[in-house]
């Protein structure tokens, strides 16, 4: 349509180009397209016509100025688009030029298109050095964003950055880690697909496989890509493609039916009506352009008349093609001749379609911003009134000047165009979901505004419809996620979403899913079962409310009961001659020495204190000495005896009750002496033994000075010894003498559990250490007080006609 100003426009109305085969002998027929029309492009392309007689009727923007058009179809092709921008670039059309050289009717002021970003790519790259601004309102390639390549482009659509980043978002907002990806083999699909990957990998999605095609490869071609999608084991496939490339596809895919897939589309094709009949693609989800409604716009399309559509050839072509007829009879056909009765409002096509408005608001938006654009340029306001006009003569580098600055809003839409041409990213978050009657319709579930801040722009509304018709989310992972108390190794030769899970080492916990690292717990705490979590280490003592501790506490008071019944019978027959013979006063010493060696194996149990530490071992050095003492003290007097008995002998008054007495105290001095200088010095302490066993700790007494401990055992040691050599020289006096024997055999008893407790206290671990210490401690009691005190209790008890002085004075003569 001429104008007084010129908007070009370009769309992919067919599929394909013609291709002719030239021997370059003759000229070559012109370029044509074939095949069938996209009824969505032909939408868009009216929706330009649309716009601009909404516009030429306006008496607010541009008024008294008639915009005009050139609009072709490109084919989907390059070459097209190629030959279609040189033509709007030479200013004067053959074709459409028809008034005279003072109408500027074939002078392109800007082009709206291409539909696809690699045929815009090469439009851009021949209007923009012309100054041609060219606005799309369907080529997303990122690349487009370059002014130093494209300073002349600008789009409606937003950039695939955003989109690939939304889509990156989305896949890792359901915990899909591994996926498979398609793209077009073209700059919209490369260039989506390379976007999309790169923050893919941000968000720690891998990839099974990325494949590329195109809707021109060879059959093979697509059936190797389709046979990838059968045999992989990614559930969830990213396809950043065109309509017509994934159309090919997914016609590949139906012959033989994959396992269950659950498709993430670009806006491409995620939105286009057309391909809702791959209905096993039901529960597809991915984003588009936000639903728009264009007042007029529906009734503008369904107004065609028949003298209308015979003056297109492409409305001809879209009318025969719909209702399977002829509008002219043909000689060369049989097809039936349309009658007029046909009603393109019965028809159920995308050009028909007003509910899904997305891309065809899209070229809404771009006729309209090249209009304010040229209305900037030749219009002046003045008194509240617009002036503008017809015949002032501008060039396309001012009405491209005029787009940069262009900030409007036309039916509750804002326009503007960023440094990059680029619009606010905005987008819907569409699910095929099928309805009752079992068709799938596209339903908005959320949205997404890159404007909003960091982790806000994206948002879901309402339940989507999943593979299947399913509603529970699917799962595409390479491999499970590691539960707490794991980590992540990765498997070798692929990618980082596919590990194994290994427990965490002993000693080391995980609290988070899929941890690569376990951490150490504390030096006081350890893992749980599950090793999730530290928890304290339970403290592990000699308690009194054990079993062991029982037992042993309950030997130790027997112990010191049996010691106190037998000084109890002792004292009961002081005056029979057998408690007489063996030396009494020192009897009823060793018996009080015998019950606090007895009673203080009881401080050994329970938790350590500070107090407790100290007493234990002091308590024991110093009462063992004085029953060292006391029997070394009997030996000695068993010597003396058989000594004084020689004529002539005088050897019991240099060894009498006060040197006996000086002995044991001497000997229990000297034990006192080493006891306070551990103590001084270092004194045993109670401390938290972490090592000897990893999960749990031992609370124990620490020696402080180990010298002083071995000290006190040495010295207990060389007493004992010295009695037992000098009770093995006196085993052969007389039988009245006989506790020479007894005293042997106590000290054989005594010194072979001591003997065995060293090896047994350095070897047993945790509170079996005190465990020896204390059975030691017992045996050696109990070995004492038997062997020495239990054969006289049952001659006073049981034998009384043996506790005669007469009887005694009979054995020594026999």
């Amino acid at each position: 349509m001429d104008g007084d100003y010129v908007t070009g426009g370009i769309f992919s109305i067919h599929y394909y180009m013609h291709t002719v085969k030239t021997n370059y002998t003759y000229m070559p027929e012109p370029l044509r397209c074939k095949g069938s029309i996209d009824p969505r492009e032909l939408r868009f392309s009216r929706a330009m016509i649309f716009a601009i007689e909404e516009i030429n009727n306006s008496t607010e923007l541009l008024p008294g100025i008639r915009l005009g058009y050139q609009i072709y179809d490109s084919c989907a092709s390059v070459p097209v688009a190629v030959h279609v921008a040189f033509q709007l670039s030479n200013g004067l059309d053959p074709v459409f030029y028809t008034g005279d050289n003072c109408s500027q009717s074939g002078m392109v002021m800007a082009v709206v298109g291409e539909s696809g970003s690699t045929p815009s790519i090469s439009m851009s790259r021949i209007i923009g050095p012309f100054n041609i601004p060219q606005v799309s309102h369907f080529a997303t390639c990122a690349c487009l964003s370059d002014k130093q390549q494209y300073p002349s482009f600008f789009r409606t659509i937003p950039s695939d950055q955003f989109q690939a980043d939304a889509l990156a978002k989305l896949v890792k907002h359901f915990g899909w880690t591994w996926i498979g990806a398609v793209r077009s083999d073209s700059d919209y699909g490369n260039n989506g697909m390379a976007s999309f990957l790169a923050a893919a990998r941000r968000e720690g999605i891998c990839v099974e496989y990325s494949e590329a095609f195109y809707r021109t490869n060879p059959r093979s071609r697509i059936q190797r890509v389709a046979d990838v999608i059968r045999r992989s084991t990614a559930m969830v496939v990213v396809a950043f493609t065109s309509p017509g490339d994934l159309r090919i596809l997914l016609e590949e895919l139906s012959l033989e039916p994959s396992p269950p897939r659950q498709w993430i589309g670009s806006e491409a094709w995620v939105t286009d009506p057309d391909m809702l009949r791959f209905s096993f693609c039901a529960g597809a989800i991915g984003f588009g352009i936000e639903q728009s409604v264009i007042p007029g716009l529906r009734d503008f399309l369904l107004d065609l008349s028949p003298s209308k559509v015979a003056a297109s050839p492409l409305l001809t072509e879209f009318w025969e093609d719909a209702f399977n007829c002829r509008l002219r009879k043909r000689a060369d056909t049989n097809e039936r001749v349309c009658d007029g009765s046909e009603e393109i409002k019965t028809l159920q096509t995308p050009y028909t379609d007003t509910s899904q408005l997305r891309i065809t608001n899209m070229v809404y938006k771009a006729v309209y911003a090249i209009a304010y654009a040229i209305h900037n340029a030749v219009c002046q306001e003045t008194n509240s009134t617009t002036h503008c006009d017809k015949f002032t003569r501008i060039e396309s580098e001012e009405v491209l000047m005029q787009l940069k600055k262009v900030h409007f809003s036309q039916n509750g839409y804002d326009v503007s165009f960023d440094a990059n041409g680029d619009p606010v990213a905005k987008y819907e978050l569409v699910n095929w979901q099928k309805t009752e009657s079992g068709n799938i319709e596209l339903v908005t579930v959320g949205h997404y505004d890159a404007s909003l801040p960091v982790g806000r722009e994206f948002r879901i509304n309402r339940n989507l419809t999943w593979v299947e018709g399913s509603t529970q989310v699917p799962v595409s992972v390479c491999s499970d996620s590691c539960p707490p108390g794991t980590r992540k190794v990765l498997q070798k030769g692929k990618p980082i979403c596919c590990y194994d899970c290994l427990p965490c080492p002993e000693g080391e916990i995980s609290k988070a899913t899929d941890s690569s690292d376990c951490l150490p717990c504390l030096k006081e705490f350890w893992p749980n079962a599950d090793r999730d979590t530290c928890l304290p280490k339970p403290v592990e003592f000699l308690s009194f409310n054990e079993v062991l501790g029982i037992i042993l506490a309950a030997f130790s008071v027997g112990g010191a009961c049996l010691a106190i019944i037998t000084a109890a019978v002792f004292y009961r027959h002081r005056t029979s001659p057998i408690v007489r013979a063996n030396n009494s006063e020192l009897s009823f010493l060793l018996l009080f020495s015998l019950t606090l060696c007895f009673l203080c194996s009881l401080t050994f149990i329970g938790a350590p204190s500070e107090w407790s530490c100290m007493l234990r071992h002091t308590a024991f050095g110093i009462t063992f000495v004085l029953c060292m003492s006391c029997v070394l003290g009997k030996t000695i007097v068993v010597l003396m005896a058989f000594r004084a008995t020689l004529p002539g002998s005088n050897v019991m008054k240099w060894f009498g009750p006060p040197q006996q007495r000086m002995t044991v105290v001497s000997f229990t001095f000297i034990q006192v002496i080493i006891c306070t200088i551990w103590l001084v010095l270092s004194p045993p302490f109670p401390v938290k033994n972490l090592t000897t066993y990893k999960e749990r700790i031992i609370l124990e007494c620490a020696l402080g000075s180990a010298v002083g401990f071995w000290a006190v055992l040495g010295y207990i040691g060389l007493l004992a010894v010295f009695c037992f050599v000098l009770a093995v020289l006196a085993r052969k006096l007389p039988d009245n003498f006989n506790e020479a024997k007894l005293i042997t055999f106590s000290m054989l008893i005594f010194c072979a559990v001591w003997i065995t407790f060293i090896p047994a206290y350095v070897s047993s671990p945790g509170k079996f250490t005190v465990a020896v210490e204390i059975f030691a401690i017992l045996a050696s009691s109990f070995g004492l007080i038997l062997c020495i005190f239990a054969p006289k209790c049952f001659i006073i008890l049981f034998k009384p006609e043996k506790n005669t002085k007469k009887h005694l004075m009979n054995k020594n003569q026999s």
